[in-house]
């Protein structure tokens, strides 16, 4: 069962291009924004479409994948964990992010 723990598999179309970020020691990341759609009928029965957006990080041998060939509009599948972050901003405030670091990825369009 520990395969079970937290994994994400995600379908979806990117909603930027990826922004890639190098680090002092040469390594890199990338960082995107996926929409993921879903419907349902509501209570009158009308359809209701709403999109679910991701924040994308992509470490180690895929961010040159992603760097080459991945932009915005393309519909991808990934598969990764669910990560949250804390960080305070420049004015004090804490933030907090929850994302999807990635260690898969299939390029579903052209």
């Amino acid at each position: 069962m520990n395969a079970l723990k937290n994994k994400v598999q995600l379908i979806g179309r990117l909603g930027q291009d990826p922004e890639i970020v190098t680090f002092n020691d040469g390594n890199k990341m990338a960082k995107f924004s996926l929409a993921t759609d879903d419907s349902y009928k509501d209570k009158n029965g009308n359809k209701v479409e709403r999109a679910y957006w991701h924040n994308i990080v992509v470490k180690n041998g895929l961010v040159k994948v992603v760097e080459e060939y991945v932009t915005k509009g393309q519909e991808i599948a990934i598969e990764g964990k669910l990560t949250n972050r804390v960080w305070e901003d420049k004015d004090g405030n804490k933030r907090y992010v929850t994302e999807v670091v990635c260690n898969e990825l299939l390029m579903l369009s052209k």
